[in-house]
């Protein structure tokens, strides 16, 4: 999945119309920022261009990062920890 069409897929997850550009350098920076905090939780390999398992992922905690802001006391989503760890213990596991 190209960058672009991650970002368009961010916008609509957080409700944001696709045509909506005002916020493209923040979200395509929260993406970004998505995919180290990733990669710093364990995962060695992320491959979003041809892995949409790992664009969702990615999407998910950008979408996580954003509302963050909004919600001072809440921590990592149950379902996106399920995520991380179900990746990272696949990932050892060689699958």
């Amino acid at each position: 999945m190209t960058a672009a069409t991650m970002l368009v897929m961010l916008k609509i997850r957080l409700m944001i119309s696709p045509s909506n550009t005002a916020y493209d350098d923040y979200l395509s920076g929260l993406l970004d920022s998505a995919k180290q905090f990733i990669i710093r939780e364990g995962v060695a390999t992320l491959s979003p261009e041809t892995n949409a398992e790992d664009a969702q992922l990615i999407i998910g905690y950008a979408a996580f990062l954003h509302r963050q802001k909004e919600e001072t006391s809440a921590g990592l989503p149950r379902w996106l920890r399920w995520a991380l760890n179900n990746r990272i213990f696949s990932e050892k596991a060689g699958e």
